[in-house]
């Protein structure tokens, strides 16, 4: 301590932050066994104990909504793994650099974009009237589709717009992977005759395993997390059949309904099975790819 402390010094700012802004709310916890009135606060809000979580397991929409929150989470994640592993494995075929680099510059670059720019994007090329995309399926001889409109294309929509977005980001760790595989061993493989489709089968697909496993089982604990911020930019009523998760949900109850009490019991249940899937996938992840955070 007494070599390092300007060390400590430099933490002191981000423990604060951390302390402030996560911890310190916590305390909002309490909410969540009471009858909260804003007015009354935290002392003068009545005590009902378990009762909102009772009301949480009998609320007519609440199993729709956490169904809706794990289909979508869980194609957000397959998909999210499968795209960049296959964009990755293509590009690093490619030998012209010039090329490689703008390509992985633009499938990169929609990652910077927040989902408020991205969500007025999507809903001018999608719109049923007169949108891009629309107007080419017109053209094909289609009938045009209301993806932000119909529920079971709004899911989709969800999906493939979060892939095309995030898989630039996910590229860039398989493609370090893939920088540490020994060139001999398909040098080797060459030598005994084996194509290009083969040394990828062979060689590189195995040399990736152990990373895929590793983000695959830290993903277990964004099991819940749907995306807020993508759903609450593109979703409307006609697809909250399909497409209301967990998050807005609990934005909706307490923000605009004015049920904080239930919309905290929501969020705490939420955290509390986030926090187990990601204490088991910290255990899946060293069971299975050796991978150890602490």
């Amino acid at each position: 301590m007494k070599r390092n402390w300007p060390l400590h010094m430099m933490l002191v700012p981000a423990v604060l932050l951390a302390i402030v802004f996560q911890y310190v709310p916590m305390g909002g916890i309490i909410i969540a066994f009471q009858d909260f009135k804003p007015w009354l606060g935290f002392t003068g809000s009545k005590w009902v104990g378990l009762e909102n979580f009772r009301y949480l397991f009998l609320y007519p929409d609440v199993d729709k909504v956490i169904w809706n929150t794990l289909i979508i989470a869980v194609f957000k994640i397959v998909a999210g793994l499968v795209a960049p592993l296959s964009f990755a494995i293509l590009l690093n075929e490619i030998r012209w650099m010039a090329f490689k680099r703008v390509s992985q510059t633009l499938v990169y670059l929609p990652h910077f974009l927040s989902w408020v720019i991205l969500g007025g994007i999507l809903l001018d090329i999608l719109s049923p009237q007169g949108g891009m995309v629309n107007k080419l399926i017109v053209a094909l001889g289609g009938e045009p589709i209301f993806f932000l409109g119909d529920g079971n294309w709004f899911r989709f929509t969800l999906i493939v717009s979060d892939v095309w977005k995030e898989f630039g980001f996910g590229t860039i760790v398989f493609l370090a992977s893939l920088a540490g595989i020994n060139p001999a061993l398909y040098e080797a493989a060459e030598v005994d005759g084996a194509n290009r489709f083969k040394q990828t089968l062979h060689i590189t697909l195995p040399a990736l395993m152990p990373i895929t496993i590793v983000l695959m089982t830290l993903s277990l604990g964004n099991i819940l997390n749907a995306g807020f911020d993508q759903v609450f930019n593109l979703y409307n009523p006609l697809v909250y059949d399909k497409g209301d998760i967990i998050d807005t949900f609990v934005y909706r109850l307490g923000i605009l309904n004015g049920k904080m009490s239930f919309a905290t019991t929501v969020g705490l249940f939420k955290s509390v099975v986030g926090t187990i899937l990601i204490i088991v996938s910290y255990r899946l992840a060293y069971k299975l790819a050796n991978y150890r955070v602490f």
